[in-house]
């Protein structure tokens, strides 16, 4: 029997362990914005690595839930695990405390539904059971696999960013359990880069009525660097440049002293990024009565696919074959962890759960892809 059967049938004979476990995760209600809310689903995953010989620590945040990260216990007389591979995942969700009485938790069939199943405690599911596999059929990763999840990605990883970036340049590749890409669950082998910008504009407030030309519009003003912004934008090249929130003015019968803007920017690439950054930064009006306020930057780097990433693609789908299923990859919109370990690292995302509905009402897995991934994960920790 083929190793990849055996993990197969090993997870499929445990289905109702990890739909369980999943669904303790999913009943622990764990929105960013709560960080005590952080401390229910920490601990499952606490208890679960701690039950398969990990040594775990839970790290306090000073403004987020903190973060765990585990590594397999070193025996008496052995050297430290090293070199070492990551398992990267994120226990919070968007969705507040209360949540499930509107959208509860539903197992139908192949299904299941509820806040966070998708986005990810699918994903950490797999990756605890993904090391149980291992242990229980008695096989051996090729590098120490190290754990690391954290409780603040959903709102930028402002506080975890430094570990992960650390963890990155001392693992030889990282795994992300963030969800595939649409409902044929596609492998994440590119990210766009994430950069946040504010733009404001401050001009003079006057009468509007008795005296309009002592006044100076900063929502005029701001309406040219608006056009200039949105002709940054070049689809063919997949950069995205959107004006989300303006702001301004008192009332409608005074010429407006300041309007704010805020812009969401993505790129494929570093050097977009770079050249994007530089142009806004650089923004200017041809309204020497104007003065401008330009702030912000990439905060998420691309995830670009890198020969070593490729590399790390072409394995997981050659092991996808051997499960008798086959893969493909896809280019991703949104930002998470994997385009900070990207920088370091083989980086490898979307290992996820296969279903629909991140940050949305409808949000669900397929049990079967989620069986299907974690035997792929198994067999990816055990290849060189």
């Amino acid at each position: 029997m083929s190793l990849a059967k055996t993990m197969l049938d090993y997870l499929n004979e445990n289905r109702d362990s990890m739909v369980g476990f999943l669904s303790k995760l999913v009943l622990a209600e764990s929105p960013s914005i709560n960080p005590e809310a952080q401390a229910l689903p920490l601990t499952l995953l606490w208890e679960a690595l701690d039950e398969l010989g990990f040594a775990v620590q839970v790290v306090a945040g000073r403004e987020t839930g903190g973060y765990l990260q585990a590594a397999p216990k070193v025996k008496d007389g052995e050297k430290g695990a090293l070199p070492r591979q990551l398992l990267l995942g994120h226990c919070d969700t968007v969705w507040p405390v209360g949540t499930l009485k509107e959208m509860p938790l539903v197992v139908q069939d192949n299904i299941v539904r509820g806040p966070g199943v998708f986005d990810m405690k699918g994903g950490l599911t797999q990756m605890i059971f993904s090391l149980r596999a291992l242990k229980e059929v008695g096989a051996k990763p090729a590098y120490a696999p190290n754990v690391l999840v954290n409780s603040d990605e959903e709102i930028g990883s402002r506080e975890s960013r430094p570990v992960i970036l650390q963890q990155a340049q001392q693992v030889e590749r990282a795994f992300v359990l963030e969800p595939a890409l649409g409902l044929k669950g596609k492998l994440k082998t590119a990210r766009k880069g994430v950069g946040s910008f504010e733009v404001v504009a401050h001009g003079r407030a006057a009468h509007a009525g008795l005296d309009p030309g002592k006044g100076v519009s900063a929502v005029l003003a701001l309406s040219y660097l608006v056009q200039d912004l949105h002709a940054l934008n070049d689809p063919e090249k997949g950069v995205s440049v959107n004006v989300g929130i303006i702001e301004g003015g008192l009332q409608a019968n005074v010429i407006p002293p300041e309007c704010r803007a805020v812009v969401d920017v993505r790129v494929p690439t570093k050097k977009d990024a770079q050249r994007l950054e530089e142009t806004i930064l650089g923004l200017s009006l041809p309204m020497p009565d104007v003065r401008l306020e330009i702030s912000g930057r990439f905060g998420r780097p691309p995830l670009e696919p890198t020969p070593q990433n490729q590399a790390l693609w072409l394995t997981a789908e050659k092991l996808a074959r051997e499960l008798g299923t086959t893969l493909d990859q896809g280019v991703a919109g949104g930002g998470s962890d994997g385009n900070y370990t990207s920088l370091h690292t083989a980086t490898l995302d979307g290992l996820g759960a296969v279903g629909d509905g991140a940050h949305a009402d409808h949000e669900f897995i397929f049990i079967d892809k989620m069986i299907e991934r974690t035997a792929l994960l198994a067999l990816l920790l055990m290849a060189p």
